[in-house]
């Protein structure tokens, strides 16, 4: 019951929400006009994202309030669980903000990695870091060194930001790819016996399945960097919070992680700003070359969702890293075909 209460709260919020964000938006001119990158049709408010993170952050507070329906985690409480929560709300109230501030003021890349740095920074004080995973070959556990974990959680947080907000290009596809892994890792901690931490990504689904209804193509409100900013953090620090499951996460976002890795590749071999916006991306490529936005989205869709049953449904980690290791060499394969195919 407790889950269904805070799954309804989180997804009736942004329901309600959304209209109101997009209202806000345009009353205050956060909006994005039709030009460049941009193809969509009219002028469409930017903050969605506002919604996302409302609807979230009130089916959390629920969840605190329906703990004592749960049963008792087999392992006991987790005396960290309050405090690596704490963080995982400030630190998305900061980044949803300075997401905003972005929407407002298009800042350049390096204060947005500033701002970034610092979300991460708040989460690893709330014990939000990556400590240890399990070596796939030996089925032991890797302790790493601490200078390793700063630098490693860093990076997963950063990056996890930035993968959201670059694949934030077409409508729905973010929302999507984000609630297929929040329920993708609400039903892994409920079968680790993490009842309570499990909420938290039920919130997350629910508030992304929410937007999509608006956001879907033809879409109605975009998230803005209020929302990439907040989904990224969101996701990076969930999938830490769940255990470590860095794999899983690397499987449901394999095809948008790779994508963003080549695109910064390229950007850089062609003496560019990793930062520069462009039509690079593999969803990009495909809308050029006349698949429509449904069809992509849907594919993208269908991709997560069926790497995300395969972390959820095979035991084997050394399989789950072939699994791993043939998404990205395929992927690496379409992206490498499709630059060639746009220089030539």
């Amino acid at each position: 019951m407790a889950f269904l209460l805070v799954f309804l709260v989180s997804f009736g919020s942004a329901l309600a929400l959304t209209p109101l964000a997009a209202r806000l938006g345009r009353r205050l001119g956060l909006v994005d006009r039709p030009g460049g990158r941009r193809r969509h049709a009219g002028v469409v408010p930017r903050t969605g994202g506002v919604a996302i993170y409302a609807a979230f952050i009130l089916a959390v507070l629920v969840s605190l309030l329906v703990r004592g329906w749960l049963p008792i985690a087999p392992e006991g409480p987790d005396p960290n669980e309050e405090t690596r929560l704490i963080a995982l709300l400030v630190g998305s109230t900061f980044i949803c903000a300075f997401g905003l501030l972005d929407d407002k003021c298009t800042l350049r890349p390096l204060p947005q990695y500033v701002g970034q740095i610092v979300a991460a920074l708040i989460a690893m004080a709330g014990l939000i870091f990556i400590e240890r995973v399990m070596n796939p070959f030996t089925d032991q556990i890797t302790v790493f060194p601490w200078p390793f974990v700063v630098v490693f959680t860093l990076f997963w947080i950063v990056g996890m930001i930035n993968t959201v907000n670059f694949v934030d290009g077409l409508d729905g596809l973010s929302a999507g790819v984000a609630a297929i892994l929040s329920a993708v890792l609400a039903i892994h901690m409920v079968r680790e016996g993490q009842y309570s931490v499990a909420l938290l990504p039920l919130a997350l689904l629910g508030a992304t399945v929410g937007f999509l209804p608006f956001n879907f193509y033809p879409a109605r409100v975009f998230m803005g960097s209020s929302g990439s900013f907040f989904l990224g953090f969101a996701v990076a620090t969930l999938g830490i919070i769940a255990g470590a499951r860095v794999a899983t996460v690397l499987l449901v976002f394999g095809i948008p992680i790779l994508d963003v890795a080549w695109q910064i590749l390229r950007r850089l071999w062609a003496g560019r700003s990793i930062g520069e916006g462009d039509r690079g991306h593999l969803h990009f490529q495909l809308q050029d070359m006349g698949f429509s936005q449904r069809w992509i989205v849907l594919a993208y869709y269908a991709f997560c969702a069926a790497f995300g049953a395969l972390a959820l449904f095979v035991s084997s980690r050394l399989y789950k890293v072939v699994a791993l290791l043939l998404l990205g060499g395929v992927t690496m394969l379409i992206l490498g075909y499709l630059s060639r195919r746009e220089q030539s």
